[in-house]
């Protein structure tokens, strides 16, 4: 399991790290094309919308690996850290089940473009460009699901010295 692990989190960052350089010489080169040369490829611009989107989708699945998300840390100022857990299980739970609800409404649309054979640009189909849709929500929920388990039974193993990250 562990292995499996570890393989996730390297494809996750070699595919982060791929899609920010990418943005980077393909913006770069866009703007050396339209300043110097007076001309630009057409296919740029909506190919960044795209790696925008998976950009975004694939930060928000590194930042769930350790539940690093942005968050409003009001609740554990007010309450102590054993109900704080208690509170962390439903959120991760509910963080979850929303996921999970994106992500199965995402494969439907998914399978109505390629049901429909719609393509986005450039001849490309549209359910590839938006595959990430689903596949990030999924892995998401899965990962919230499972901190929601390991903070249940850290509940039952709570000891008030220590200091745990939630």
């Amino acid at each position: 399991m562990k292995l499996f692990s570890r393989t996730i989190h390297l494809l996750e960052d070699s595919l982060l790290i791929t899609l920010l350089v990418s943005m980077i010489l393909l913006s770069s080169g866009q703007i050396i094309f339209r300043n110097f040369f007076d001309m630009g490829i057409i296919w740029i611009d909506p190919l960044l919308r795209v790696l925008v989107l998976w950009t975004a989708l694939i930060g928000a699945t590194v930042a769930s690996r350790n539940n690093k998300h942005i968050r409003i840390d009001l609740i554990s100022q007010i309450f102590n850290k054993k109900t704080h857990l208690v509170i962390q299980v439903f959120i991760g739970f509910f963080t979850a089940i929303v996921c999970a609800i994106i992500a199965w409404f995402g494969s439907q649309w998914i399978l109505m473009d390629y049901q429909d054979k719609l393509t986005g640009f450039s001849g490309v189909p549209s359910w590839i460009l938006e595959i990430i849709i689903p596949i990030a929500f999924g892995l998401i929920a899965i990962r919230y699901f499972m901190l929601s388990i390991c903070w249940i039974g850290l509940f039952f193993h709570f000891d008030e010295e220590k200091d745990y990250d939630l």
